[in-house]
């Protein structure tokens, strides 16, 4: 289970990022409905870490701040609730550190590789400041700026976006105007309100790493037997990256290695271990291509799935696997993608 939950995080990272281009666009043209900020706030800095905050950190802690999203629900560890946080136990000093270098045993991964250390004083501050200290909104996206010339004809469905009515209650016992709410929700809403509240989660996806989309691919497919490889896909230039390397004669460390690797590392480092698959390519920054000459012969494997690596979408497994589990994978790892340096 635990393994599952963390795939599906990083699927979720990764798919927000084929959305960016759209969500930069968005914070650029919604500078008109922001609230007011009082004189111990710097509005500039304020909507400079506003415009950060929508296009990294929503995706896992919410446009709201509250974590109520769909990667949340994956994650064995959640998001931080930022409107339950007391912003007295979160000075500035605390929270630009975790922004920086992530929180380890969690799936908050380190931005100190990707934003200067000004980007993270002004995300720091509007989370702060925005969610902790004042509880306000964020962002308001339904205005008649942004094509929302009347927002409140989808008025029966704001009990599910909000959560006050749960997704999955039985049909009989919605009144008719909660049966067109969910109608309108399932039908336009949940494209951006990707998180209804439900009463039973139903169970937990267990995913492979298979390039996406793939044609008859599903999640209840036995993961002991998966389908043949479809050549004839739509993700065709990733597809040869999902077929895992031939393992000869191997021990049983090697076999216990191989297993573990391509259930839960392949998801982002490919079948093949060159990352090149869909989701791999799509992680900023790349995962590592493990079949690069000379890499493993210079890297401290066990220390790096032990621990994961700041400032990568790279998580510690310490708390996932055992140490022997994780000797199984660098093994196999080494068995399989070093490749000797090139001679000069």
């Amino acid at each position: 289970m635990q393994h599952t939950r963390w795939r599906a995080a990083l699927i979720n990272n990764a798919l927000a990022a084929t959305l960016a281009g759209r969500i930069r666009l968005l914070a650029l043209l919604l500078l008109g409905a922001m609230p007011a900020w009082g004189a111990d706030a710097d509005q500039m800095t304020l909507e400079a870490g506003r415009a950060i905050y929508n296009f990294r950190c929503y995706f896992c802690h919410g446009y709201s701040g509250d974590a109520r999203t769909l990667a949340a629900s994956y994650m064995a560890v959640p998001p931080r609730n930022f409107l339950a946080s007391d912003p007295q136990e979160f000075p500035p000093e605390r929270l630009e550190n975790a922004i920086a270098h992530g929180r380890p045993g969690t799936a908050m991964p380190g931005f100190a590789s990707l934003l200067s250390s000004e980007e993270i004083r002004q995300v720091a501050l509007f989370v702060r400041e925005t969610f902790m200290t004042r509880r306000l909104p964020n962002t308001r996206y339904h205005t008649v700026e942004n094509g929302w010339p009347d927002h409140d004809r989808y008025r029966d469905a704001f009990p599910f976006v909000t959560g006050q009515t749960a997704l999955d209650t039985p049909e009989a016992e919605l009144t008719p105007d909660l049966k067109n709410g969910k109608r309108l929700f399932m039908g336009a809403c949940v494209t951006c309100h990707d998180r209804a509240r439900v009463v039973n989660d139903g169970p937990v996806w267990e995913t492979r790493a298979l390039s996406w989309p793939r044609n008859r691919y599903s999640h209840r497919d036995d993961p002991t037997s998966p389908p043949a490889t479809d050549a004839m896909a739509s993700a065709t230039p990733y597809a040869r990256h999902d077929r895992p390397p031939a393992l000869p004669d191997p021990d049983p460390v090697e076999r216990l290695g191989e297993q573990l690797y391509q259930k839960n590392c392949a998801f982002c480092h490919a079948a093949d271990g060159t990352g090149r698959n869909y989701i791999g390519t799509f992680l900023d920054p790349h995962p590592r291509d493990l079949t690069q000459p000379g890499l493993l012969a210079n890297l401290d494997l066990e220390a790096v799935i032990r621990d994961g690596l700041p400032g990568a979408s790279m998580p510690a497994w310490a708390g996932v696997l055992s140490g022997d589990e994780i000797t199984a994978i660098a093994r196999y790892v080494r068995r399989v993608f070093a490749a000797p340096a090139a001679t000069p």
